[in-house]
């Protein structure tokens, strides 16, 4: 009997020891499970404020162009014979750039100074003999006039440069009439029979959306980026903004002139770039990463961790909206911690949260947030 008793024992002590494993593992699994629990469903995670500079652009595509161009267009129709200049040649004011053939003009000069002699010797005849000289005053004054016209024709069968400048376009042809110069033939504005531009002189135009348009005016810095230049940036300012805007394809755009003072390299008319121009900016501001920001209609709060990691849903009042932060006003200090919500609208809060979030590198935004985009 002892000897059967003696395995009976081991056996319970062996259960025994399985139940209280059991019990341990248990235990562990369901905290593990409460504490993955609690954690993702904190949902948030938190930014700094900090002190800085907050700024606010607005951007637009655009074009390098000459601040300086000229057409210079024939006055006397005729057929060209000569066009001693071509593309990309720099020539002075005054430079001969094309010429018509003078034949008819040289003629039609000389038959108006012949009237002109004869209606003066006409006028000397009616003064010596006494008579009435309001007829033959009339007949030279008119004479007269019409030497002026013919000299301008001759003088109108050469075209000269009105600037210096380089050729960027030559729209005749040796044999063609010059007055076929001059048209545009996709609708837009003419160009003369030689354009000219002054390439030391650029400036920048773009296109910005009317919402963007509004915050522009002259004298705002500007950061043009070249687009086929590598590396190429440099600095403006905007000179004007056009009083009227441009409708295509039901998009409102105001056209921008912005200067170019020191462009780069190989800058050219006719390139593309990128204009950025600041619209605001504030110094030693207190900000925060817009995305932390609610704004119900003026009303502007925030949910922020105090010392012990208690939310505590705050208004404040903020000031400039930049490209990436918010400045406040009042209602928040540099240093204190503000929830960003991960995955859900900013500003929304979950109040579960114990202890603080871990911040975003650098203070930006967690994955989806960001800035206002400058609006």
């Amino acid at each position: 009997m002892n000897a059967l008793r003696r395995p009976s024992t081991a056996v319970n002590a062996l259960l025994a020891l399985l139940i209280v494993g059991a019990g341990f593992w248990g235990r562990a699994l369901l905290r593990d499970t409460s504490e993955t629990t609690r954690a993702s469903a904190s949902g948030v995670r938190t930014v700094t404020a900090t002190q800085g500079t907050v700024t606010r652009t607005v951007s637009a595509g655009g074009s390098v162009a000459s601040a300086s161009t000229a057409t210079a267009t024939f006055t006397t129709s005729g057929t060209v014979t000569a066009i001693p200049v071509k593309v990309g040649q720099t020539v002075k004011s005054g430079a001969l750039l094309a010429r018509v053939d003078d034949t008819d003009a040289k003629r039609d000069l000389e038959l108006a100074r012949a009237d002109l002699e004869a209606a003066q010797d006409a006028l000397d005849r009616a003064q010596d003999a006494g008579t009435d000289t309001g007829s033959a005053s009339n007949a030279v004054t008119e004479a007269r006039l019409a030497v002026d016209e013919a000299e301008a024709k001759v003088a109108g069968t050469r075209l000269t440069a009105p600037m210096a400048g380089t050729v960027t376009a030559v729209n005749g042809t040796l044999g063609s009439s010059s007055a076929s110069s001059g048209s545009s033939s996709d609708g837009g504005s003419a160009s003369g029979f030689v354009d000219l531009a002054d390439l030391t002189k650029l400036q920048v135009t773009a296109a910005f959306s009317e919402a963007d348009a509004t915050e522009l005016k002259a004298g705002q810095s500007a950061t043009i980026v070249w687009n086929a230049l590598q590396n190429a940036e440099t600095t403006g300012e905007v000179v004007a903004i056009d009083p009227t805007a441009t409708s295509k394809d039901s998009v409102v755009t105001y056209g921008v002139t912005v200067s170019l003072p020191n462009p780069p390299d190989g800058a050219k008319p006719g390139q593309t770039v990128t204009v950025a121009v600041v619209t605001g900016s504030v110094e030693n501001a207190v900000m925060v990463n817009s995305a932390a920001v609610t704004t119900v209609g003026n009303r502007h709060t925030m949910t922020v961790l105090d010392s012990a990691g208690r939310q505590e849903v705050r208004q404040v009042q903020v000031g400039l909206e930049g490209d990436d932060a918010t400045q406040v006003t009042s209602g928040l200090a540099s240093g204190e911690r503000v929830v960003v919500p991960v995955g859900t609208t900013a500003g929304t809060t979950t109040t579960n949260l114990r202890g603080g979030g871990g911040g975003f590198p650098g203070g930006g935004a967690p994955p989806g947030g960001g800035g206002n985009g400058g609006r």
